[in-house]
């Protein structure tokens, strides 16, 4: 205990020199890095699909019942007739592929996809996935994918029968291994309002965007509430140069008075609105007292040089 308040009562010494000192920088932070625009966000794309080519560590056929009717079918559609048939194969995995669709992303563009086994397979490692349809919440498909599969796992086993494995063999990724076929459909440039959304709503701060884009663009701006604040390109801007000029204005974010302590590490942050009242705080032969003492200085009348507080 005693260690844990030796260590905290250092930092906040030093934290009540600081915020007893007057005049402290007021943080400013572009529009772009505190708000969000309202309809430019990633979407989630997922899809199944089949992983060949594994060494032996694929779904047991017999124990997945998904993975033989998807081999089976995507054998009929290769022209190969093998429902009824003993297959024993354990060089294929049944898979779920996800992937997110970044906004404005248009046909031809890249996507890195996440493959994630669903039977008991026991590795994806070396195997190689097979074009896979990826859809969107609204059942509409957006992307495709294929390609070699990279887990990032190692694995080692002995003659003894131990074996050792690091990372998660059953899950990998594929770099820029989907396409992307179709776009969203979301028009920015048709939009007469744009909203922005603050990631932490304040009053305060969406009032002083609101300014802040006013002063340049008068009438351009109205903060809605705590988290909103809409937006009107002026005549002759386009929505798209308008927020490129917009989010890189700066504005004064107001943030409520917080004090955050780790006590691990034994350090204090205080932020700006934090005041301190009257308090004292000592270690050892150190003490450091904070009051107030209001002092008012009259000059003499006819007095030469003076100052009245």
């Amino acid at each position: 205990m005693q260690k844990l308040l030796t260590a905290l009562i250092g930092p906040a010494i030093a934290a009540l020199v600081l915020a007893a000192q007057p005049g402290a920088a007021e943080a400013q932070s572009r529009i772009k890095d505190i708000v969000s625009i309202e309809g430019v966000r990633s979407n989630q794309l997922v899809g199944y699909g089949l992983v060949v080519g594994l060494n032996g560590t694929g779904d047991s056929v017999r124990n997945s019942p998904f993975t033989r009717q998807s081999l089976e079918g995507m054998m009929e559609r290769q022209g190969v007739n093998i429902r009824g048939a003993n297959l024993n194969t354990k060089n294929v995995a049944a898979v779920m592929v996800t992937a997110e669709l970044p906004p404005f992303a248009t046909p031809g563009s890249r996507l890195d996809v996440s493959v994630s086994a669903m039977g008991d397979a026991k590795s994806l490692l070396g195997g190689t996935l097979l074009v896979t349809a990826l859809q969107g919440a609204d059942g509409e498909i957006y992307a495709v994918s294929q390609g070699s599969v990279q887990t990032g796992a190692v694995s080692a086993s002995g003659g003894s029968g131990s074996s050792i494995t690091r990372g998660v063999p059953t899950a990998g990724r594929i770099a820029s291994g989907g396409v992307v076929e179709r776009e969203t459909g979301f028009d920015l440039g048709s939009m007469p309002v744009v909203r922005l959304n603050l990631r932490n709503p304040d009053f305060t701060t969406a009032q002083r965007i609101a300014a802040a884009i006013n002063q340049i663009y008068p009438q351009s701006a109205f903060a809605e509430n705590g988290t909103v604040v809409a937006i009107r390109a002026p005549q002759n801007f386009g929505m798209a140069g308008f927020l490129s000029r917009v989010e890189n204005l700066p504005v004064q974010i107001d943030s409520p008075a917080k004090v955050i302590i780790d006590e691990v590490n034994g350090v204090i942050v205080m932020g700006e609105a934090v005041r301190i009242s009257t308090v004292a705080v000592a270690q050892g032969n150190l003490t450091v007292s904070v009051q107030e003492t209001p002092l008012v200085s009259q000059p003499e009348p006819f007095s030469r040089g003076g100052q009245t507080v």
